[in-house]
């Protein structure tokens, strides 16, 4: 005959709170070693220990979560600022340039740069619709979420102050419609760039990378010709 296991002991236990209401000596009697030390503790004792060990690693999580949403309200903040500086620019053919500075100002991104193809003619000799490959055109429309990684000499890199110093790396495509991926939608990429090569890896988090691209590209979109740019306003 099989004898009592210590799992039919805790199993009883569990499903029978009243014996400890009629052996109630025992919640004292027992004694069990804390994990904070060699000394012996009583059930009662253990059990007030583990109850702070719960507390306390509920209010860690607590400050870890009021952190992080600090955090994501410094960043919205930020981008806000963004925001308001390209609505208050007037001409259009400063938006990128007031783009790419308040982005590294508002974010303290060591580098910044961006192209936009397909402009209004009045805008074609600008350094911003300087020529740009077919190869980086379609790894721009091909961009589904904002790429970061390494910097694996992609060419929008060049568009850069320093290239080189460029470890990290973060494409956001430019679209006519936010969340399209087709190739005809894709009118430019924002490079933002870092020596740390832990700045844009490949594992964060592109939320606030794609709210960037998005004020981003309806800001810009005012630097294609009239038809398209109207047709990008009343998109919904």
């Amino acid at each position: 005959m099989q004898g009592i296991t210590e799992e039919d002991i805790a199993n009883y236990l569990a499903n029978t709170p009243a014996f400890f209401e009629r052996h109630a000596e025992l919640l004292s009697a027992v004694q069990l070693t804390s994990p904070h030390g060699l000394r012996a503790v009583s059930l009662q004792e253990r059990q007030m220990e583990m109850l702070r060990e719960k507390l306390k690693a509920m209010e860690h999580k607590v400050m870890e979560m009021i952190r992080h949403g600090q955090e994501n309200v410094a960043i919205a903040d930020k981008l806000h600022r963004v925001t308001r500086a390209v609505l208050l620019t007037a001409d259009a053919s400063q938006l990128p340039e007031v783009v790419v500075q308040e982005l590294a100002h508002q974010f303290l991104i060591p580098q910044t740069g961006l192209r936009v193809w397909g402009v209004a003619s009045e805008y074609d000799a600008m350094p911003f619709a300087a020529h740009v490959s077919a190869d980086a055109k379609s790894f721009a429309s091909s961009l589904v979420l904002p790429f970061c990684g390494a910097n694996a000499s992609f060419e929008a890199s060049n568009w850069l102050e320093d290239p080189g110093a460029a470890a990290s790396i973060a494409l956001l495509p430019l679209r006519h419609t936010v969340g399209s991926s087709e190739t005809s939608n894709c009118f430019g990429m924002l490079v933002l760039a870092s020596p740390d090569p832990t700045r844009f890896s490949a594992d964060m988090g592109t939320e606030f990378l794609m709210r960037i691209g998005d004020v981003a590209s309806a800001s810009l979109s005012r630097l294609l010709p009239a038809s398209i740019s109207l047709s990008v306003s009343g998109d919904k």
